[in-house]
């Protein structure tokens, strides 16, 4: 395999450079000497900045873009093999790789890698790590699923050692990966338009585990059922964190909620009270992640008091129960839950944030997800006291013809919801302006463009 070498910059070509996690890579390399061209289908503001920083883009596919100097090309997962740059780049006999295996690459270039990963929760411990690490003057390079306003952004490019990131199970990505660090939140069921079930995944989990060297640490949740199946073999230092299990290294107890949900816990080390902490974030949820960063930056040797005031300062990721703004007196969030059980963790934190009623704007992610979990997602959604369900997001995939977001209705309305399905997104918009009142929150929930209906209200 080739090997991306910090010291001994290249020429490389980015086959779909606008994307948020390419654009973000190709900002880092260039920021290392390394000379980045791209090409995307269109402009966008994305595009815009890294032409500012002396990238060049070219727009639409075509053979001719790869310039003769070009030295690796690195694509993303949804580029086809008949994609004219790739076969351009396999006719010149050019090294070839795919995103997951480039982000594997620049790990190897940072001693201390720290990997987030996880079924849920990636994006927010990895924001509460990067607060932590800036808190304590850890300069750290960072990539985060999110736009996270402590770094203006999803990349932060640090001068130091300190490597922090997201690593997703989805398509095995991230056994492409060299963490020396490894963060797992939680394992369950999803992504099964790849993954065939649970025990796959688990499979893919454990593989990922088997990465750390020796000398590594592995923080892992207690609670993940038979979590130790997870472990067994590994020889890095384990450590435990967990909401439920007392008998975690890392433990939260006497765990309440404020006027505003936000919540605070006691924290035991080995069966030992240690402190207390206070979040500005709400749930049960993100005590647990919040767990999990403190664990790998205690063990990293962070000071408590670092700790507890990068927390503090931490007040949520982009797309994350984020406060969207007020409009006749409905407060709107928006959440990027698409998972049964991320929905029914953020709509009961949700419960303590002060609301007359709750309304759920809910938009499906991906035709397999939602067959796959359909009751789940009713039995979820019914916290709300009242549900919009608008139509499935297709994204990567195409309409089977055998699920629509009319069988959720279905299950929703079986289960005593009070719930109604809207197709178009200025329908919903009008039907809210018409039934909420002031008092009401509205959260917009899902992976795909819902967040559009909040920010259309906030326009009025």
């Amino acid at each position: 395999m080739y090997h991306i070498n910090f010291d001994k910059p290249v020429n490389m070509h980015f086959i779909g450079i606008g994307g948020i996690s390419m654009s973000g890579f190709a900002e880092l390399l260039t920021s290392k000497g390394f000379r980045i061209t791209g090409s995307d289908s269109h402009k966008s503001a994305i595009t815009a900045h890294l032409e500012s920083l002396g990238i060049q883009i070219f727009y639409g596919q075509r053979a001719s873009n790869i310039p003769d100097d070009t030295e690796l090309v690195v694509y993303t997962a949804a580029i086809s093999e008949d994609n004219p740059e790739y076969v351009e780049a396999v006719r010149r006999n050019l090294p070839v790789m795919v995103r997951a295996e480039m982000i594997g690459q620049i790990m190897k270039n940072y001693s201390n890698a720290i990997a987030v990963s996880g079924t849920h929760g990636k994006t927010t411990t990895t924001s509460m790590l990067t607060h932590i690490f800036i808190e304590a003057d850890k300069d750290p390079t960072i990539s985060v699923g999110g736009i996270l306003d402590i770094i203006n952004g999803n990349i932060r490019i640090g001068n130091s050692q300190n490597w922090i990131m997201e690593a997703c199970e989805y398509t095995d990505s991230f056994l492409h990966f060299f963490p020396t660090t490894a963060i797992i939140l939680n394992i369950e069921e999803d992504h099964l338009d790849y993954f065939d079930g649970i025990k796959q995944i688990r499979e893919s989990f454990k593989s990922f585990a088997e990465l750390l060297p020796d000398n590594g640490l592995l923080a892992i949740n207690s609670s993940i059922d038979n979590y130790k199946e997870i472990t067994a073999g590994l020889k890095c230092k384990i450590v435990t964190f967990s909401t439920d299990d007392k008998n975690a290294d890392f433990y939260a107890d006497n765990i309440s909620f404020d006027d505003e949900g936000y919540g605070s816990f006691d924290l035991y080390l080995h069966g030992n009270y240690s402190e207390s902490f206070k979040l500005n974030v709400i749930g049960k949820y993100n005590i647990c992640n919040c767990l999990a960063a403190l664990c790998v930056a205690y063990e990293q040797g962070i000071s408590i008091h670092d700790i507890k005031q990068g927390l503090l300062s931490f007040k949520g990721a982009d797309r994350r129960f984020q406060y969207k703004g007020s409009v006749r007196g409905i407060d709107i969030f928006d959440d990027y839950a698409h998972h049964p059980s991320e929905i029914k963790a953020t709509l009961e934190a949700a419960k303590n944030h002060p609301h007359n009623r709750m309304w759920c704007i809910f938009q499906p992610h991906t035709y397999t997800r939602t067959k796959a979990f359909l009751k789940d997602f009713a039995q979820a959604l019914s916290i709300a006291d009242k549900v919009i369900v608008t139509d499935i997001y297709a994204a990567r995939e195409k309409d089977p013809g055998d699920i629509s977001s009319k069988n959720l209705l279905n299950e929703l309305l079986s289960a005593g919801s009070d719930a109604t399905y809207i197709s178009s997104f200025d329908d919903i918009k009008n039907f809210i302006l018409e039934n909420c009142i002031n008092g009401d929150m509205l959260i917009t929930m899902g992976a795909g463009d819902v967040v559009n209906i909040g920010e259309q209200l906030l326009k009025m």
